[in-house]
């Protein structure tokens, strides 16, 4: 594997697959049998239906498109083998040609991929493409693929697999008897390209792997995902395939992709979360999820980051893994609610994820985030990174770091953050930075432009606002190592820029860290406010009862984290048999339809529940 110098988190997913994060899917025997199991069972599908075809007419075409290290060659190569032994005369076209010059290429995305080490010190950012795929590609390689399909469907003879990246492209897509898509889990993906030999859309070569993963998030994906939901959208392909284990790949129509995920949000639902270890990573969760020993540590838990993690339907005789955007992208309405779809573009606008310092070496770095200008201007994002933190878990002198102090000497704290990025010159801090008393139950709220960081020895609930990447800017770091025993980056310049330098410790205390405010109440149950801020447009919440508590998602999503008790049901009132059984530190969607629901206490010797709850604040939409 090559090494990555200070890479992004969100790059080093650790391979692991959760087997207890699955959504129990209750009366799918029907469309479980509308489901292969294996790559055997798809090929043999596939090949028939393509046989029978091609005995009436003489010639069939079959047009392959694979998110991105998906594997299309594999699945082509074992469908020309079994219609090869039908008989059949068998040709494979890759889509390779079809792609502008490397040189060319990379010349037209240089402008989304800067090169600037002053300010981007490891090349990490980027700036998001909306080109789409047609903007990758040669046209007029386009428009002979297009003339030699034509050709094959008046003239041609046997079997044609056009295989590979734009095989399924708008001005193609329509002339192919047998559409196939081939999805994958960003976590694969990403595992896959560090791997290798993967690269890029329309690249020959592999780059450097920070700047191979860094054009997946700027570019590839932005591309992959916009071509797939059109041809979810539009009903342009017949097959859809769940294709992340090679020996696995399940094939299922498109009507059966939609009736599934049209029930499956009739449901609570959970992600399957992704695990990453860190320099400051602690061992509360490692040890409550039974993680791999194996594990250096657990430092966060991709809960509920939108277009990392994935969803896995159980249908009793078989589990189908998807990614948790293609799900959002097929029934975003019923998920979020229209309001929330059309604020957003469609995103699922927050984000959740656990960040465990508990009995670690050490602080999460000093750091800041931009606001909704600065990321549409560096890296044309819809939204501002906001941040809260909720206190789960704390340890001895637990302490979470908000705002600066407020005798504080701001230029000089920047002054000395630039001779440490520089000379690796440390300081105190402590200083500069105000900290306050974690306790369980605490709420921080972080919004853009706080300098902010988790203390040694706690695990906090992470909730913040959309962003596709990452922009956490470490202003200071202690002069650490990362995993690789390289000095990890800070990012001066930038956090330079978004700081506020109003937000000191005073002002913190009266306005970002709240005490919880009653909002209803009744016997053995209440809901209270625990952060909700002008700057913020989510709300969070504490729902605290004994034995149960009911609410109503009224079109807006809710999402609850079961941050004290071992067990709830969260079930809905008009249909009983959709509920979720949640564990400790799940997290769980309530979709925006789902309308009234009841918390059940399943665990009567936990006297007092509490669930997280955070959803979209109203006038969140003008937010």
């Amino acid at each position: 594997m090559e090494e990555v110098s200070c890479m992004s988190f969100m790059f080093s997913p650790y391979p692991y697959d959760d087997p207890n994060a699955v959504n129990r899917i209750a009366a799918a025997d029907s469309l479980a049998l509308g489901i292969s199991r294996d790559t055997e069972e798809t090929v043999r599908i596939l090949a028939t239906r393509a046989a029978e075809a091609a005995r009436d007419k003489g010639r069939f075409l079959i047009g392959i498109e694979p998110y991105l290290s998906a594997p299309a060659d594999l699945l082509s190569e074992k469908l020309a083998q079994a219609l090869h032994g039908m008989g059949f005369g068998v040709t494979i076209r890759q889509t390779d040609n079809l792609f502008l010059d490397s040189d060319l290429l990379d010349k037209k995305l240089q402008p989304h991929l800067p090169e600037d080490r002053d300010t981007d010190p490891v090349l990490l950012f980027g700036s998001l493409f909306e080109g789409g795929y047609e903007a990758l590609l040669d046209e007029a390689a386009v428009q002979d693929l297009a003339q030699e399909l034509d050709a094959f469907s008046v003239s041609g003879r046997g079997i044609l697999i056009v295989s590979g990246y734009a095989a399924l492209v708008p001005a193609l897509v329509d002339r192919y008897d047998l559409r196939l898509y081939l999805d994958m889990t960003q976590k694969t993906t990403i595992l896959n390209m560090r791997s290798g030999p993967w690269t890029n859309v329309g690249r020959r070569e592999r780059q450097a792997l920070n700047l191979i993963l860094r054009r997946c998030y700027y570019i590839d994906f932005e591309v992959m995902t916009e071509l797939r939901k059109a041809l979810i959208d539009g009903g342009k392909i017949d097959y859809y395939l769940a294709a992340d284990r090679p020996d696995q790949i399940q094939a299922m129509t498109l009507d059966t992709l939609k009736t599934l995920f049209a029930i499956m949000v009739t449901y609570p639902l959970r992600c399957k979360p992704v695990y990453l270890e860190g320099v400051w990573g602690g061992f509360y969760l490692k040890r409550l999820r039974q993680l791999p020993a194996e594990m250096k540590n657990c430092a966060w838990i991709f809960d509920l980051i939108p277009m990392e993690v994935s969803v896995v339907a159980d249908l009793g005789t078989l589990c189908v893994e998807f990614p948790f955007y293609s799900f959002i992208q097929t029934v975003g309405v019923d998920l979020m609610g229209p309001k929330c779809v059309d604020a957003f573009g469609g995103y699922f606008p927050i984000r959740f994820n656990y960040d465990d310092t508990f009995h670690s070496s050490g602080n999460m770095s000093i750091q800041v985030h931009p606001p909704e200008d600065y990321t549409a201007e560096h890296y044309n994002e819809l939204g501002r990174q906001d941040e809260s933190y909720y206190v789960v878990v704390t340890g001895q002198d637990a302490k979470t770091y908000v705002g600066f102090k407020n005798d504080a000497d701001v230029e000089d704290f920047i002054a000395k953050t630039r001779r440490a990025e520089q000379t690796g010159e440390g300081f105190d801090h402590d200083q500069f930075v105000a900290s306050h008393p974690s306790r369980p139950g605490r709420q921080f709220m972080l919004p853009a432009g706080t300098i902010h960081s988790s203390g040694r020895n706690q695990v906090v609930l992470e909730i913040g606002s959309l962003t596709v990447g990452s922009y956490t800017y470490k202003m200071y770091d202690y002069m650490r190592k990362d995993l690789e025993g390289k000095l990890r980056p800070i990012h001066t310049y930038h956090g330079d820029k978004v700081l506020r330098r109003d937000f000191r410790e005073d002002w913190v205390r009266e306005n970002l860290i709240q005490e919880p405010r009653l909002l209803r109440s009744g016997d053995g149950w209440k809901e209270i406010t625990v952060g909700e801020h002008d700057l913020l447009y989510f709300s969070l919440r504490n729902l605290v009862f004994d034995t149960r508590i009911e609410d109503d998602t009224c079109d807006r999503f809710h999402v609850l984290s079961l941050v004290d008790g071992e067990q709830v049901m969260v079930r809905s009132l008009n249909n009983p048999d959709r509920f979720f059984i949640q564990n400790y530190l799940d997290i769980v969607v309530v979709p925006a339809s789902f309308g009234p629901y009841e918390i059940v206490n399943t665990n009567p010797g936990v006297k007092t529940v509490v669930v997280h709850k955070t959803l979209l604040k109203d006038g969140f939409e003008n937010s």
